[in-house]
């Protein structure tokens, strides 16, 4: 996935060409919380296998939306479920 990178005259090195300084888009800081997060990084967010996510999803409730075949997250609703105890409940039978 190659990124088109430009020289800055006012900064040493580069920064790719629709980010800012910050390496964020324009408008968007990097600790964004309400930006949507792949499966890779709520697992790491969470310090979990990305294994471990799936089941998560379908036994324990956890706050995740299918954008396509994509499955994808909003940090504040996984850490209010996991805040809320939700994380630790055994599915019931």
């Amino acid at each position: 996935n190659p990124m088109n990178w430009k020289a800055d005259a006012e900064c040493e090195g580069t920064v790719p060409m629709n980010t800012d300084a910050t390496g964020s888009a324009p408008g968007h800081s990097q600790n964004d919380d309400d930006r949507w997060l792949s499966v890779d990084e709520i697992a790491a967010h969470l310090g979990i296998k990305r294994e471990t996510v799936y089941p998560w999803i379908t036994n324990k409730n956890m706050p995740a939306h299918k954008v396509g075949r994509l499955w994808k997250f909003k940090k504040a609703e996984v850490d209010n479920w996991v805040r809320t105890g939700q994380a630790g409940t055994r599915p019931e039978e």
